[in-house]
């Protein structure tokens, strides 16, 4: 089975094209996958990170994403106390 998370992020003022350019670098391999497997989208001054994952390994690419993250975080603002940098989605991908 596989799985369909939709990450939100809020760089700080200022930091937008850094940490945009840090998460193209980041998600490079997975983008240029074929089929691709994440992507990324801006709206307004957020960006949203897509990525499909199989169900086995979710756990693991999800660890190395927040170690990831932790470089990053001075980046991004807290949305709140208990998201803090970022809102994630995680569900089943149904494929049609």
């Amino acid at each position: 089975m596989k799985k369909l998370s939709i990450i939100r992020f809020k760089p700080k003022p200022g930091c937008f094209d850094e940490f945009l350019a840090n998460s193209i670098e980041q998600s490079r391999d997975r983008g240029t996958a074929n089929p691709p497997t994440q992507f990324l989208m801006t709206k307004d001054d957020e960006i949203y990170a897509i990525v499909i994952r199989d169900a086995d390994g979710l756990q693991q690419n999800a660890a190395e994403g927040v170690n990831w993250l932790d470089t990053q975080r001075h980046l991004l603002q807290e949305f709140n106390e208990v998201d803090r940098h970022t809102i994630p989605l995680t569900g089943d991908l149904v494929d049609y």
